[in-house]
C-alpha cells in the first residue's frame, strides 16, 4: 500500500505491540525522530531502561528504531547505508535485505526501504529480533 501522502511515516507501520514484542518488554509508544543514517523519519519506542533524556534523533540501548523511507530515494538510501557497513545478505524479505552486522536489519520492498534496530537493554542487538518484527509489518507495506 502506501502512497497516501503526507499521513504516511514509520509510526504507522509499526504499533507498540509489535516494537514490545520484538524487544521482549514493555515500551512507551513510538516517537517520531530524524534518522540521518536512512534519510526519513524514525519511529521510537523506548523500554524501561532506556536512557533519559530519550532523543529520537540517535540510537539509544533499550529501544526499538524502524524507519520507512518511501519513493524514488529509497533504493539510494538502502544503498548507502549498504555501502558503509559489513553488509550480510538476508535472504526471505521483500525484494532484498541485509544485516549491517551489529545493529540493524534493512529490506527492500518495492518503493520502501525499511531498516529496523532492536536494542535491548543489556544485551547486544538480536537479529532474530529484527527479523520477527521485519515478518510483522512488512505485509503492511
Amino acid at each position: 500500500s502506501g502512497g497516501d501522502g503526507g499521513n504516511f511515516d514509520s509510526c504507522t507501520v509499526v504499533t507498540q505491540a509489535e516494537a514490545a514484542s520484538a524487544i521482549g518488554e514493555t515500551v512507551s509508544a513510538g516517537v517520531l525522530g530524524n534518522a540521518t543514517v536512512e534519510g526519513g523519519l524514525a519511529c521510537v519506542f523506548y523500554g524501561p531502561s532506556s536512557p533519559t533524556p530519550h532523543d529520537p534523533n540517535v540510537a539509544q540501548a533499550d529501544s526499538v528504531r524502524v524507519v520507512v523511507v518511501e519513493g524514488t530515494d529509497a533504493l539510494t538510501w538502502y544503498d548507502d547505508y549498504k555501502s558503509k557497513v559489513s553488509a550480510q545478505a538476508i535472504t526471505g524479505y521483500g525484494d532484498q535485505a541485509y544485516y549491517d552486522g551489529y545493529a540493524s536489519l534493512s529490506v527492500m520492498k518495492g518503493n520502501n526501504y525499511v531498516r529496523i534496530a532492536v536494542a535491548p537493554a543489556n544485551t547486544a542487538p538480536s537479529l532474530a529480533d529484527e527479523e520477527k518484527l521485519a515478518t510483522a509489518i512488512l505485509p503492511s507495506l
